[in-house]
């Protein structure tokens, strides 16, 4: 059997590859675009979210409301806070809650002004909100945050 030759030599060093300048290549961009954010940012919206388990206490305890597909509970808080706001959905798969959630989100964003400050929100839907129209669901949202007192 034969056996190849390899050299132990390792070759010489090649010349480096040769990039071309920003302002040699018209296509290429002429500015530094310079490094990416280093965490996230925060959201624009005013909105904040409901997260400590004395208002969801509070919340399961107030009387329901309903006005078409959506459903409306309210908790009166410190007035000199915002409004916050909670979502629940029920029936359906991952994807048919995560669209109401997300339908019932943007219907609640078009009448953030009405809600009261220091106010807490949990608006509620169920199948029949993902398939509504959304200037019915705009509506009933709406019809609830003006209609409903904080605290009712």
């Amino acid at each position: 059997m034969r056996e190849a030759h390899v050299p132990a030599q390792h070759p010489q060093a090649q010349e480096d590859p040769r990039f071309s300048y920003p302002h040699a290549e018209p296509r290429r961009p002429r500015r530094h675009h310079g490094p990416a954010a280093a965490r996230p940012q925060p959201s624009v919206g005013l909105i904040r979210r409901i997260r400590d388990r004395a208002t969801f206490a509070a919340l399961t305890r107030a009387p329901r409301h309903r006005q078409g597909p959506v459903t409306l509970r309210v908790v009166v808080g410190d007035a000199g806070a915002p409004a916050r706001v909670a979502y629940t959905t029920t029936g359906g798969n991952a994807v048919a809650r995560n669209r109401v959630r997300r339908r019932l989100r943007a219907a609640v964003a078009a009448h953030e002004s009405t809600l009261v400050p220091g106010g807490a929100y949990l608006f509620g839907g169920g199948p029949r909100a993902g398939t509504a129209p959304f200037p019915i669901l705009v509506e009933a949202v709406g019809r609830l945050a003006r209609e409903i007192p904080a605290g009712a």
